[in-house]
């Protein structure tokens, strides 16, 4: 349980920077992935579309944890934003399930 008597820049810290180092990973992840793998599923324009919308979010993030780390954890980060960094991270979980799935799929049939 957190405490709510921390400092509002201890309390950033404690909950925000977690969360930022989090976003980074999944959008690194998920960029790797969107640049290397082909995804019959989706049209070439689609995923270039999602590429390119987790580019924009890491540099969002990368800009968010360059300001927090230098103003000593001041910054935060609107909840709307947060909301949209999560919905494209769940929109990038469930192409990369679809992926996996298929792929498994195919090489059961191949057996």
């Amino acid at each position: 349980m957190l405490n709510s008597n921390l400092p509002e820049p201890e309390l950033l810290k404690t909950l925000l920077q977690p969360l930022l180092e989090d976003f980074q990973y999944w959008f690194g992840r998920s960029r790797t992935f969107l640049e290397t793998e082909d995804l019959p599923f989706l049209e070439s324009q689609q995923q270039s579309d999602l590429l390119s919308r987790v580019k924009q979010a890491q540099n969002e993030v990368n800009t968010v944890q360059t300001m927090f780390h230098a103003t000593g954890s001041q910054v935060g980060v609107e909840t709307t934003t947060l909301f949209q960094w999560h919905q494209l991270v769940a929109e990038c979980w469930k192409i990369s399930t679809r992926f996996r799935m298929e792929r498994a799929n195919e090489q059961q049939n191949d057996s």
